[in-house]
């Protein structure tokens, strides 16, 4: 009849081309970096105060960057899906 409503079917998923886009997660991004070979990297924690207490050794060794565990690191890479 000419004033009715039609209505279609539900729309499938089949029927969306567009996907929505991943967030960088920022806590992640602020904490890790990702190597031009693909490793992430991170700061040895614990070195920000109380340094006098702490060995010449400990504070050189503490200077350089960590690797993440590869474990640890693959649900922290989906965090980044644009590299960082």
């Amino acid at each position: 009849m000419p004033g009715d409503i039609v209505r279609s079917a539900p729309a499938s998923p089949a029927q969306f081309t567009h996907f929505t886009m991943q967030k960088t997660k920022k806590s992640v991004a602020k904490r890790f970096k990702i190597t031009a070979t693909g490793k992430m990297m991170r700061r040895t924690p614990g070195f920000r105060h109380l340094l006098s207490a702490k060995s010449t050794k400990a504070k050189r060794r503490a200077s350089r960057d960590k690797q993440v565990a590869p474990g640890h690191a693959a649900p922290l890479k989906r965090c980044l899906p644009f590299g960082l």
